[in-house]
């Protein structure tokens, strides 16, 4: 009688391990996965930066405030394009530390619509700079975004994306040795999205250094399609035209040429 006792615990003690572990699959209608400690710093860190951001909008002149708002259709894109433009000519430092805070704010805190700041950069700056502006504030956004999920974010990914996170770990640690090339093509495809890359990679346990130049290297072809589709702002129809099947083939090769030194490896391995 003792020996199915002790199975039975053991089995128990084993569901509780899986259960307890950062890949386990949990419910959403779970409770809310931060403690109370998780959750004050990230309202901690909020209020932080948007105070930050709060004041540097109050170095704008009275006038700028008008229609000042974060664009959510292309039609308020224009409408905030031809607003800013005079005052993005006149006052260019100001403008461009309000953009870049803003920018940077969105990507750490996860808010959608940085597609739309991207254009906007494209269409008042051109591609040159406008790519150089958006490389910057995505890496400085995504950077930012790693370390807020190296604190806290460790139940939030794995309560929100359990498969997700358990498939990104397997693939990170069977690419260890070149893991710098794999990074690169995720950053330049769209296999997975930048968002859930930003918080899983420290959960992973993915270097920083190489997180910081993975996204500096492979964010520029995409940020190169976006910035140019912003200088033909009164051209694009849909979000969707940027990536249609002929963008999406590019950046494919582009990542595949990227990880290929990981796959010459493995093949002079096999033989």
């Amino acid at each position: 009688m003792a020996a199915p006792r002790n199975v039975t615990a053991t089995r128990d003690e084993e569901k509780g391990e899986d259960d307890d572990s950062p890949s386990a699959k949990k419910p959403k209608s779970e409770r809310f996965p931060l403690n109370t400690w998780e959750f004050a710093v990230a309202v901690a860190v909020f209020l932080v930066f948007s105070t930050g951001l709060f004041c540097i909008y109050l170095t704008m002149p009275s006038a700028a405030y008008t229609n000042l708002k974060l664009p959510r259709t292309l039609s308020d894109l224009r409408l905030l394009k031809e607003h800013l433009s005079t005052y993005a000519s006149n006052h260019p430092a100001q403008f461009i530390l309000g953009y870049c805070s803003t920018y940077i704010f969105m990507q750490t805190f996860m808010i959608p619509g940085t597609i739309f700041m991207s254009l906007l950069a494209g269409a008042l700056f051109g591609v040159v700079r406008g790519i150089l502006l958006v490389v910057f504030n995505a890496t400085a956004g995504a950077s930012s975004c790693f370390f807020l999920s190296k604190l806290i974010g460790r139940p939030l990914v794995s309560w929100l994306w359990p498969e997700k996170l358990r498939f990104f770990q397997a693939e990170i640690a069977k690419r260890r040795d070149r893991l710098l090339n794999y990074m690169l093509f995720l950053r330049i495809t769209p296999t997975l999205p930048n968002l859930f890359i930003n918080l899983a990679s420290p959960i992973v346990d993915v270097p920083f250094h190489i997180f910081f130049s993975a996204t500096l290297i492979g964010l520029v072809p995409a940020s190169y399609i976006t910035v140019r589709a912003g200088l033909a702002l009164g051209d694009l129809k849909s979000i969707k035209d940027l990536y249609d099947f002929k963008t999406l083939s590019v950046l494919f090769l582009i990542g595949f040429v990227s990880i290929a030194p990981t796959l010459l490896k493995r093949k002079r391995v096999y033989e």
